[in-house]
């Protein structure tokens, strides 16, 4: 059975963390190398295309357990219109007002797409998601303000690992949150299945969920017994 069609598989989201971690910083120095800086709107597209195509790649590696490949060019998308529309909208300012708002607006984009994409794979929930990366996206930039003052002035097109270890706990932690309601809820579903679906067509799956209970309840009677 594909794993993505199993709802009751959690991923080890401290994968999550580490791909974050490494990937905006990294994605981010590539696409600062290509465009030298996000002052136009060609060069936010630009950034956000290879930003959005790094991040979404680790982040889809992670996770890969419960979504499809299509988390990633839901990332690439949703980072490529977000950044054009976040950087222009503060008239691609440097400021930590600025920066937030900016990574506010990219956020909305990216984390708008990837809920797309849980909800197509059946996690309740997704719309949080969209909801709550916007603020985490700001976060993100307004940490890295701090740590990276001195150079703030090259207009990265995505925070950097401070920023990157906020995010990603906090995006993990919720991520963590909606694959456990998934899985919980998959768990009543397969449950369901196997008392009253087609025993012949779900068979592998009722060994599996149907069988470990009802031996469990056998054991705990024998020992009632003796």
């Amino acid at each position: 059975m594909d794993a993505r069609n199993d709802e009751t598989i959690i991923p080890r989201m401290w994968l999550w963390e580490v791909a974050i971690l490494v990937s905006l910083p990294v994605g981010g120095y590539i696409a600062d190398l290509v465009v030298n800086g996000v002052d136009s709107l060609g060069a936010a597209l630009a950034g956000g295309l290879i930003v959005g195509a790094v991040v979404g790649a680790a982040e889809w590696f992670a996770i890969r357990q419960r979504v499809s490949w299509l988390w990633i060019p839901a990332t690439i998308g949703g980072m490529a219109v977000g950044l054009v529309a976040g950087a222009a909208l503060v008239g691609y300012g440097i400021g930590r007002g600025d920066l937030a708002l900016m990574g506010a607006v990219t956020g909305a984009a990216v984390a708008t797409m990837q809920a797309l994409v849980l909800a197509r794979h059946r996690i309740r929930g997704a719309l949080w998601w969209a909801i709550a990366n916007p603020p985490a996206w700001a976060l993100g930039w307004f940490v890295s303000s701090y740590v990276i003052s001195r150079n703030i002035d090259e207009q990265f097109p995505i925070f950097g690992a401070s920023g990157a270890l906020v995010f990603g706990l906090l995006t993990g932690l919720l991520l963590q949150n909606l694959f456990r309601r998934a899985s919980k809820y998959g768990e009543h579903l397969s449950k369901l299945q196997c008392e009253h679906g087609d025993r012949r067509r779900n068979r592998s799956w009722c060994l599996v969920t149907c069988r470990r209970p009802a031996r469990a309840r056998t054991q705990t009677k024998e020992a009632t017994h003796a």
